[in-house]
Order: C-alpha cells, then structure tokens, then sequence
C-alpha cells in the first residue's frame, strides 16, 4: 500500500534552514491485512549513494520549509497521483494554482509565499530503504528474520553511515525516577554505551543530550508533570543518542522512546541481542 512518508532533510543545527518533505513509502500487509512492516527512505544516507543515477519517472517529493503546511498537504494529497496533480486539492484549499517551473511544481499562496514544491526524486533516492516494524511483543529475532532475509537475499547491504533505531513504549518512562535514569545513563556513560553497541562513527545525526536537560533532571520534582514541563525547555532534539521529544510531547509521532545508538544491520539475531542489552541498560529507568 503506497503513502506519503514525513521527514526532515539538511541541517539539523539550530538556526539553519530545514525542508521537511514527503516521499513515497510502502506499508507492507499481510494476507489478512495486518501490518509487516513500513518501507520508507532515509534521508541521512547520501555517503555511498550515485548522485549521477538517473531520475526514475514517476517519483517525486513534495518539499516545504513549514511542517504544518507539509502536514496539509499530506492530509490532502493522494500519494498515487502524479507530480503535476498531487498539489492540486492543496491548491483549492488556497484558490490558487500549481505553477511548473524547471520540472519543479510549485504551490503558493495568493501572497506569493510558497506552500510547498512537487519535485523528481533524485534516482540515488530510491536506493535507501528503512525497514519500520510495527511493535513486536515478543520473538524478536524470528519476526526481524523474516523480514530481514528476504532483504539479504535480493542483495540488500548496510549503507554507511547506516543506524538501527530501538523505539520503546515512552509510558513507562514518564516518570521522575525512570526520566532521570534515562537521562544520567545517556549523558554520563556515552562514550562507554557508544563502546558497547559499537555505534557506527560515520553516523550523522547523533549528538549528546543537552547539558540542560542533565541539570533539569538532578533537581528535586515534585512529580512528572512538573519535570516534563522544565525539561520540555531545554534544548532536546531527536537527533540525540536517545530521543527524548516524544516522552515529552515537543514532537508530533508515535508515542516511543527512540534509542539512536546502535549500529546499522540486517541481520535479525543480531539486533534482537542488542536490544536485549539495551534492556538490561534501561531496567533501572523502569519503575516497579
């Protein structure tokens, strides 16, 4: 089933420009029409990538610098429509029309301000391929095997600047004991984390948590709403060793912890191990 999938692209530093923008994704079904898994690209892959390789026809992204309006346009826009008309029920909305510059489809307002631009997918864009599961309760190896074979065997490999992302249920973690423990193990013992996961150097958007944020958590609260509304004020980002945004609602998305630390793979067995040892590292954040 193809969709629309939301990201960020360029910088992630305070200050600089950044254009969020759609791209097409797949949700894979099963034969009774549950969820296997999301195939979506991966914007911070361009290392080994062919900035050469041609255009394929038919794909395209819908790019804009203001995410509320991207969000519009992804409520409205019928991702198996083609360039020229995808922007076209965003551009009712607005009464005005899509403009074709270059190729690129081009949405503004009646101001001139632009909304958002339909542009060809780059032909290096189609080679990156995150695999998303939905959550597993249990027998992890197996279901990431069944996902991840098929991939080795139409010759998939591991970009690299490549990272596997581990996303916990952030309920448990909104919590004054189980925060600050996230927090303190994240900020004080990153290097001998990074050390224990081999983290992937060549990895782009990893950082350390904010020194706010570890001054936040060592004060005394009285409960977690008054911690969650101190740390939401600190500079906290997702692209840090643990994103944080989500268990303090600064950020739109599932409602996960996201551990950013582990190393690029496609072997099932051997990410299920790490993220038995991410549980032993996080068993202390989660209360009784």
């Amino acid at each position: 089933m193809r969709r629309f999938h939301v990201d960020t692209e360029g910088s992630a530093t305070p200050g600089v420009r950044t254009f969020w923008h759609l791209t097409p994704a797949f949700d894979v079904l099963d034969a009774a029409g549950d969820l296997r898994c999301s195939l979506v690209d991966d914007t911070t892959i361009v290392a080994d990538l062919d900035a050469a390789a041609p255009a394929r026809p038919g794909w395209y992204r819908i790019v804009s610098d203001e995410p509320r309006l991207l969000r519009l346009v992804q409520r409205y826009a019928d991702p198996a429509e083609g360039i020229g008309s995808v922007l076209a029920p965003t551009a009712g909305l607005f009464g005005t029309a899509v403009r074709e510059v270059g190729g690129v489809h081009r949405l503004d307002d009646g101001a001139g301000a632009t909304i958002a631009m339909a542009a060809p997918l780059p032909g290096e864009r189609e080679r990156p391929c995150e695999v998303v599961t939905p959550p597993f309760a249990d027998d992890h190896a197996r279901r990431l095997e069944e996902l991840l074979g098929p991939a080795r065997d139409l010759g998939f490999t591991v970009p690299a600047e490549a990272a596997v992302h581990v996303n916990l249920d952030a309920g448990p973690f909104r919590d004054v004991a189980a925060f600050r423990h996230v927090v303190r193990t994240f900020a004080r013992r990153r290097e001998e984390l990074r050390d224990l996961f081999g983290t992937n150097p060549r990895c782009r958007r990893l950082a350390p948590l904010p020194a706010e944020l570890l001054d936040v958590v060592e004060r005394d609260w009285p409960d977690w709403a008054a911690l969650r509304e101190a740390a939401a004020g600190t500079p906290v980002t997702k692209f840090s060793d643990v994103n944080l945004t989500r268990v303090l609602g600064v950020r739109p998305g599932p409602d996960v912890l996201e551990v950013r630390v582990l190393p690029g793979s496609i072997d099932g067995a051997g990410i299920a191990r790490q993220a038995d040892q991410l549980s032993e590292v996080l068993r202390g954040a989660r209360p009784a």
